[in-house]
């Protein structure tokens, strides 16, 4: 099967992010050769722009992945078929030798873990057993006692169960075993027809004669009358005396309660520090519904397969998909300055000065002549308008712009009812908290001992933008007390007016703004006029200011 790669990009992910993974995933997938399978993931909830995007371009919503950590499902688990709670001892040690495993895990009809039972349980079987009606209790089928003993069945049925009595050897004259044996008794006798009749008159309900592989016809008649199982063996009276209980059903000695299990979605860190405590070697991997799966040992886990990924729209460690450390970063397309991501080795970086990243991978398709679809040229054409704010950003280029346009070609759209009707359903603010639109489009950023949020609200009408900056501010007061943030930020900006109201909580939080652009420190917010990209009008100005 072909290797999952996710591309995917930002936490908090806006229209470019979304689009630019979908329409670098069927880049890929077009030039793959079939070694790898290129799917879009994002990082969190799309905001109504996006989704009015996707909507109007029929494209599906990629999967969230909230954490890219190595998983159990990104090992090579061990694929141990469960064994059922009736089986012997003897057949389970057996089987733990041939498969070179210490745990057996014990599944029933349903495919549910039923218990777990390790080498050791069986080895406390064979020092613990001093009572001789234990097989009885066990409930040990009259088919596990004749494969234990390599015997053959003679009269009985082998699917009926030894329940009642106890293991007696008979090896007294024939006075003293009638007095020996009870009713119900399981009976081992040697090849002496005279003892092996005794036994059967005394009442047992199980007779297994040793040394043999046939007893005397009168033996079997009376054995057939009296419902007797009868059982022979080559084995002599002291081997199958040592044997017999190793014929008892591992259910009686396996575990039940307080077992330690895994599920395939559970993180391999997690699933290490859960496995210090524990002093088993192997575990069992259960789905939802407890159904066995396989089995996983701390040896395995050094097997690890890492989550391939590539990153599109940023570069910032702090506004990846959490897990980023134990992920294989393959690729990197950005638009943004260069941030604090790490690689451990070289990987395909591509960062340009432009307005979006959806114009970086429509390129790519230019460049590598393959052609666009309908619905990825509109999805592409989206997001440069989205991340351009239809050409007003100073971020904006004139190969934005010229990408746009062509594009917009391809989708059979028109460009400027196109970004009307995007910005009117982002900017669309019923029925959502101040959580969800702060929420919306928030990064995280960091210059020496500072961190702090900018989160950016964009709207077409300024009225929109004040209806909810009330709420908005009481919301930042909780971000900035529940985080280890110096600072909080929203832009609540005007599209139309290409203007931006700064708000803002933290301690240095007005100082940092009226530093940065040369202002008199303001109580409640900042009016920053031509100022409608986070990119290069605010971020650059802030973290100069930090730094000097």
């Amino acid at each position: 099967m072909p290797n999952s790669v996710f591309i995917i990009g930002h936490k908090n992910p806006d229209t470019d992010s979304i689009c630019a993974a979908i329409g670098y995933s069927y880049l890929k997938n077009a030039l793959s050769t079939g070694e790898n399978i290129y799917i879009p993931k994002k990082a969190g909830s799309l905001n109504k722009e996006t989704r009015y995007v996707l909507n109007r371009f029929n494209i599906q919503e990629p999967e969230t992945i909230s954490d890219v950590g190595a998983q159990l499902m990104d090992i090579e688990y061990r694929n141990l078929e469960g064994v059922d709670g009736h089986i012997s001892l003897k057949k389970a040690w057996e089987i733990m030798l041939d498969k070179n495993v210490a745990t057996l895990p014990v599944v029933g009809p349903s495919g549910k873990l039923e218990g777990v039972i390790v080498n050791a349980d069986i080895a406390n079987s064979y020092m613990d057993v001093y009572d001789n009606s234990i097989l009885s209790r066990a409930r040990t089928q009259y088919s596990n006692i004749i494969g234990t003993l390599n015997g053959t069945l003679v009269t009985g049925n082998p699917h009926a169960y030894f329940v009642k009595g106890s293991v007696v050897i008979a090896s007294s004259n024939r006075e003293e075993l009638i007095d020996d044996i009870n009713t119900d008794d399981l009976v081992i006798v040697g090849n002496i027809t005279a003892r092996q009749l005794t036994c059967i008159e005394a009442g047992c309900s199980c007779l297994v004669v040793c040394g043999s592989s046939s007893v005397d016809p009168s033996v079997e008649a009376l054995a057939n009358e009296r419902q007797v199982v009868l059982i022979t063996t080559e084995y002599d009276t002291f081997t199958v005396a040592r044997l017999i209980h190793q014929s008892m059903p591992i259910r009686q000695f396996m575990k039940k309660e307080g077992i330690v299990s895994f599920e395939l979605d559970d993180y391999v860190d997690d699933v290490r520090e859960v496995m210090k405590t524990v002093r088993h070697r192997d575990f069992p991997i259960l789905d939802e519904n407890r159904h066995y799966i396989g089995m996983v040992s701390r040896r395995l886990l050094l097997n690890m397969q890492k989550k391939q990924l590539i990153l599109v729209d940023h570069n910032e460690k702090s506004q990846a998909v959490d897990g980023i450390d134990q992920a294989d970063v393959l690729e990197i397309i950005d638009h943004h300055r260069l941030g604090s991501l790490e690689t451990v080795s070289p990987i395909l970086f591509r960062n340009q000065p432009l307005g979006s990243t959806a114009t970086i991978v429509s390129l790519m398709f230019k460049e590598r002549n393959v052609e666009i679809p309908k619905d990825i040229a509109g999805i592409l054409c989206s997001a440069i308008l989205s991340d351009t704010l239809m050409f007003r950003s100073p971020t904006c280029t004139p190969i934005d712009e010229t990408r746009a346009r062509e594009l917009s070609e391809i989708a059979g759209v028109d460009v400027t009812e196109l970004a009307t009707s995007m910005f009117e359903a982002g900017s669309d603010f019923k029925d959502r908290t101040a959580e969800q639109i702060f929420h919306q489009d928030y990064k995280i950023f960091t210059s020496g001992e500072t961190k702090f949020g900018v989160a950016q609200v964009s709207s077409i009408s300024k009225g929109q933008l004040n209806s909810i900056k009330s709420d908005i501010q009481n919301y930042m007061s909780t971000v900035l007390n529940t985080s280890d943030l110096n600072a909080v930020y929203v832009m609540l900006t005007d599209i139309l007016n290409q203007s931006t109201e700064l708000l803002f909580v933290g301690g240095e939080a007005d100082k940092i703004i009226a530093d940065a652009f040369r202002m008199p420190v303001a109580a409640d917010s900042y009016i920053l006029e031509g100022v409608v990209s986070r990119k290069k009008q605010l971020i650059p100005p802030i973290m100069e200011s930090l730094q000097e």
